[in-house]
């Protein structure tokens, strides 16, 4: 006999899934179309795994930041600031990212994800560049994943 549930249908369908239920089984106890079962379940993990993405991008920039807050503070001149070879959103922390990024032999969309984590806040907005990292590096996870 199927469960009833309160909740409308993609909530029941997310929380059997967080419970450990297959697509089978979750059809199997509460009746609903395998396409809606497939469906609510593809947006839930694109959803979630975005999330991942964004949340682990948000924890790199958060100790890239405590890291910068034990060192002391550079100071320019007017005269000094070079915004076309040395801009000083990306030189905070005494490491130029251009430099970090050639150390470590970073390929073009982790040098990416490097630049718009170390810059977030420091030009424009914020957040635009967290999810601008976030995108490269879900680029990098499918390439590789597909390699």
């Amino acid at each position: 006999m199927a469960k009833k549930y309160k909740a409308n249908k993609s909530e029941a369908i997310r929380k059997l899934h967080d419970l450990g239920h297959d697509q089978q089984e979750i059809h199997t106890m509460t009746n609903y179309s395998k396409p809606l079962i497939n469906i609510v379940l593809r947006n839930y993990k694109k959803k979630a795994r975005k999330s991942k993405i964004i949340k682990a991008v948000t924890e790199v920039k958060q100790a890239l930041d405590k890291i910068e807050m034990r060192r002391p503070k550079q100071r320019l001149q007017a005269t000094e600031t070079d915004l076309v070879n040395h801009p000083p959103h990306y030189r905070v922390g005494g490491v130029e990212t251009i430099d970090f990024i050639e150390a470590k032999d970073l390929n073009y969309r982790l040098g990416n994800v490097v630049k718009y984590v170390s810059r977030a806040g420091r030009k424009g907005d914020p957040l635009q560049d967290l999810e601008k990292a976030a995108w490269y590096l879900q680029r990098e996870i499918t390439a590789r994943k597909n390699a």
